[in-house]
């Protein structure tokens, strides 16, 4: 919609805050820098968002980053995920580093980035084409060429999602070896 691309431009330009204060143990923060980096080359994450019949709705996906403040995914035109962000586009965001189980110390290592947003759906064409594209060349580097033949295939059965993040914070845990 008109709306969104507006809204769009606009948020280009502000940066999402990293909020690190906000996390309760600021033992273990991880980095901003570290964050971005799972940002950039993590191929997952999960999208949670409010159910339309209420309660809460999560479902890993992959999904790309523009460098900025926002990641595209990309769905189906219609289902489950559609009809939730219509019915209320807040949302977050949860992308998970390295983990390690560690069974001797009742516990586990991790790195994880939660970030907070609106999801936006019905982009320009030029929009969802750029978007297609980015995915492309993070998921399939090698098949660009092809990849270009089949956002063409398929542009008409994709919907593309853009999520605009406000916010985020992200955590770590390292076990120590010498720990009890």
């Amino acid at each position: 919609s008109r709306f969104s691309v507006t809204l769009w431009a606009k948020n280009k330009k502000e940066k999402m805050q990293f909020r690190n204060d906000t996390v309760r143990r600021q033992d273990r923060l991880l980095d901003k820098e570290r964050a971005l980096e799972l940002l950039r080359t993590a191929p997952w994450g999960v999208l949670s968002m409010q159910a339309e019949e209420g309660g809460g709705y999560g479902v890993p996906l992959n999904f790309v980053w523009d460098g900025q403040r926002s990641i595209y995914i990309h769905c189906a035109p219609e289902g489950r995920k559609i009809r939730c962000l219509s019915h209320c586009g807040r949302v977050s965001f949860c992308i998970v580093g390295h983990t390690r189980l560690v069974p001797e110390k009742f516990t586990s290592e991790y790195e994880s980035v939660v970030l907070w947003g609106t999801a936006y759906l019905g982009l320009s064409e030029d929009e969802k084409r750029m978007a297609m594209r980015l995915l492309v060349e993070k998921l399939a580097p090698a098949e660009r060429e092809r990849g270009d033949v089949y956002i063409e295939k398929s542009f008409s059965r994709v919907e593309i999602i853009r999520v605009d993040f406000e916010a985020f914070t992200a955590k770590r845990k390292q076990v120590n070896p010498s720990e009890s």
